[in-house]
This record gives structure tokens, sequence and C-alpha cells, in this order.
């Protein structure tokens, strides 16, 4: 997560990070904390050393670690370890405003802090940070007032309110969002060839989705590109468009009442039978079922 002036277009798919330096950050500070408030997260693919706590105040759209791409709104709360790729980006609706509160620290703190026994519990969160980490929200926490009071308060209170937060952390529920770890490949080479195959993917994914156009885009055949995003991302470049697009059907099987043809089409599939296969792969569950299971929790809450 990174303000206005770090920012790069829209882009979706390979890992060509930026590294983000968090030179905002004082020297003699073993933390950040800061609020980010903008009409819309724009794509802003990076990684950085420090571990990094995001908790999204207002705003929907989508999350991208690592090789997972999942829907995001208000209370999404994610810690991550260093050096995991990441970004979030807004679904494209008019004055959305979005917000989102955001702690960076370093390794040299959690460190410091770790040799004392009262904190021990905190190794485990974040040994499970290293592959991302999603806290589920419950009424006993306050993980959102402690955050807000963070940004008011001068260093030494914002310090003892972080610790309180880990503290709380330590011993709340979630789920781990990466399989295995992800890194970065370094690097700014091909910064600019990679960022075309973003654009494309991210803007075009409801459309026809052509191989030899994305290998294209950055000079490479067909085969090269393909050896080259596998390498890049851990998946084959059409398993990663058909990520996007089921993280798309899925917003539409929750939000619309489309008959799941329409919503196979307008996510960018070709067939319907072609689409319950993917998504019966990726989601364990065929379209149909997921609905109605969507519908049952709606009656509940």
């Amino acid at each position: 997560m990174a303000g206005n002036n770090s920012k790069i277009k829209l882009a979706g798919v390979v890992m060509r990070a930026q590294l983000e330096k968090l030179s905002s950050r004082k020297e003699n500070q073993s933390f950040s904390c800061y609020e980010v408030k903008e009409s819309s997260f724009d794509f802003f693919w990076h990684y950085h050393p420090e571990y990094e706590l995001t908790y999204i105040v207002k705003g929907k759209g989508k999350r991208l670690v690592g090789n997972i791409y999942e829907p995001f709104s208000a209370g999404d709360f994610v810690l991550l370890g260093p050096d995991i790729p990441h970004t979030w980006i807004s679904d494209k609706i008019k004055n959305q405003n979005c917000r989102a509160i955001v702690i960076q620290f370093s390794t040299k703190f959690v460190e410091s802090i770790l040799q004392f026994d009262e904190l021990k519990a905190l190794k485990k969160i974040l040994q499970k940070a290293e592959k991302g980490f999603q806290f589920i929200p419950t009424k006993k926490n306050n993980y959102l007032l402690l955050m807000q009071e963070m940004i008011t308060k001068d260093y030494a209170e914002r310090f003892l309110l972080f610790i309180q937060l880990l503290l709380q952390l330590s011993t709340s529920k979630g789920k781990t969002l990466l399989t295995t770890s992800v890194k970065p490949l370094k690097g700014s080479i091909n910064q600019h060839r990679i960022n075309k195959v973003f654009q494309y993917v991210q803007n075009d994914y409801k459309k026809n989705i052509s191989l030899k156009k994305a290998a294209a885009l950055i000079h490479l055949s067909k085969s090269a590109f393909c050896k080259y995003f596998k390498r890049a991302s851990g998946k084959t470049f059409s398993d990663y468009v058909n990520e996007i697009r089921i993280a798309y059907a899925c917003q539409l099987l929750i939000e619309t009442d489309y008959p799941i043809s329409q919503i196979a089409f307008d996510s960018g599939f070709e067939s319907l039978n072609y689409f319950n296969r993917v998504f019966l792969k990726k989601k364990k569950i065929i379209p149909s079922e997921f609905r109605k299971l969507i519908e049952s929790q709606k009656k509940i809450h």
C-alpha cells in the first residue's frame, strides 16, 4: 500500500514487482503508521523488506498478494511478511473515496521484541505472515480503534499502542493467503515491458485474451513468454487469466441475479461448459451451488 507519489497505472499479472523504499520512515523509528486516503487504490505492484499491516477502512476491489487474486472490502485486514509482492486495486466506482491505515515495521524491530517472554506468542503469527495472513474480524477485537488512535499520537504513545495491537493479533484467527512462499524477481530491467502485459490482462480479461498478443507486447516468442511467465508468477499465463476471470464471476454471482450463462460470458469465458470446469477446479464447487451457498449465508445474517 502506498500513496500517489509512488503509484503506477493499473496493471495486473506477472511478478516483476518494484522495490518500495520507505524513505518516509525516520531512521530512528522501528515502524511507521500512516493513513492512505485516495479516490481509488491504483495498481502499484511492489515489495519491501518490512512487514506490513493493512486495514481497509473504506473501499472495495481486488487484492493481489503473490499469485493470489481475491476481492476485498471494508474491514479487510492483512499482515504481509518481508518481500511479498502485493497491491490493492479498487473497483471502478465513481466517488468511491478509498481509505486505509497501514503499519510497516522492520525485521530488526521484530527480533528485538521477540526476546521478551511476554511477546513470544507473536512468533507464530509473524511466521504465518511469510505467506500472507488475513485476520478474521470479531466483535471482541478493536484493531481499527487502536490503529486510528495510533495515527493521532506521538511516537512514544504510538509505540505502546502498537505493542497492544500486536498482542491482540497474536491470538487472533484468520487464514493464510499463499500455499507457498512467493518472492519477487528483483530488478527493474524489464519493468516497462512487463507492465505492458499487466495492463493488457487487467483491462481485457473480459474479452478474448491472446497469448500471441501478450508475448508480442514484450517482444518474446510464445514459448519464451510462457516459460518466463511461469518462472515469474508460479503459474501459467492461461491459469492466471482464468483466476482473474473466476474472481470477477464470483463477484457477479454474489451481487447480481444474472443467469450463470451470462456471467460466464461477461467474465470472458467462451463457453459455459469451460466456465463450469474452471470454476469447479478453482473453487471446489460448481457456480450454481456457490450461489446457493451465498444465498443461504445471507439469510443467516
